[in-house]
């Protein structure tokens, strides 16, 4: 039987209310370890692949999300310890012990990784840092200082979080798409990607830009107005354009709501993407 179709199994009956925290035995826990581990190892991931490009190019794996979601219903919280911290939650934090035999470092004093995320080979985190339970960050990603990745949400390689950046999280309902960072996105500090928000490969995101499925990206180079995904190959930046609200009493100088403004990359700016990564060599 698979990973898969135990953690359905376990949510079927869980949702029956067959099953509780209070009922759940030391096989069913066992099942939820091997779920964590299987996270933790890359074997299994909230979102993948599937070929194309854009978010078309991407599935959603509701059932790993229902495997979280069974991992704090069918736990009791605990009181924990993290260094000389006191905290109460259902899971311990994630054992690192792996992560400098495939070369990935995380600097001591407040890198926080939950129990069922992933981190590839030659990752940095950075203190402090925080990466939440069924995050994936793939290999030679940076996770600067003050970052937050949250639940589910999928970095792929070579990625660059600028400091105080935030990659928010997903996990109800289990069938929406968690944030998408593609391989090569540079991200400027204080950038926030949120609400299952999609960046194309190779795109390098100006400091403080909100990306959000509520806010309009104005793609420049292909002339149209995009919800939740920016093109691969841009270079990106907020703007504020003429809000409807300019026509109430209220606002008699003209009212204005944010944008994404999206062109087309330059060589100058992937020049200088290039030397920061050299920099970490």
């Amino acid at each position: 039987m698979s990973i898969q179709t135990e953690i359905d199994d376990l949510w079927q009956r869980y949702e029956d209310d067959e099953l509780s925290a209070d009922t759940a035995g030391s096989e069913t826990l066992a099942t939820l370890d091997a779920f964590l581990v299987a996270l933790e190892q890359g074997e299994e991931r909230a979102a993948e692949p599937v070929g194309g490009s854009g978010p078309d190019g991407w599935t959603v794996n509701e059932w790993v999300k229902r495997g979280i979601l069974l991992n704090f219903g069918l736990r009791e919280t605990t009181a924990r310890k993290y260094g000389g911290v006191r905290y109460y939650d259902v899971l311990p934090l994630r054992d690192t012990t792996d992560l400098g035999q495939r070369g990935t470092r995380n600097t001591p004093d407040g890198t926080t990784i939950r129990r069922g995320a992933y981190l590839g080979s030659d990752c940095i985190m950075m203190s402090p840092s925080f990466v939440n339970v069924g995050a994936h960050v793939d290999d030679g990603t940076l996770v600067d200082s003050c970052d937050t990745v949250g639940s589910c949400a999928q970095l792929g390689k070579n990625v660059k979080l600028g400091a105080n950046t935030l990659i928010g999280g997903v996990l109800e309902p289990v069938e929406d798409a968690p944030v998408i960072v593609e391989d090569g996105v540079s991200l400027g500090a204080g950038c926030r990607v949120t609400s299952g928000f999609h960046v194309g490969e190779n795109t390098v995101v100006g400091e403080n830009t909100l990306l959000s499925p509520r806010i309009p990206v104005y793609d420049l180079v292909e002339d149209e107005v995009l919800y939740g995904h920016l093109p691969p190959e841009r270079r990106a930046f907020t703007r504020y354009v003429e809000s409807s609200l300019g026509d109430h009493d209220l606002f008699a100088g003209g009212a204005y709501k944010p944008a994404v403004v999206a062109l087309d990359i330059e060589e100058d700016t992937l020049d200088n993407t290039r030397r920061e990564e050299a920099l970490r060599e």
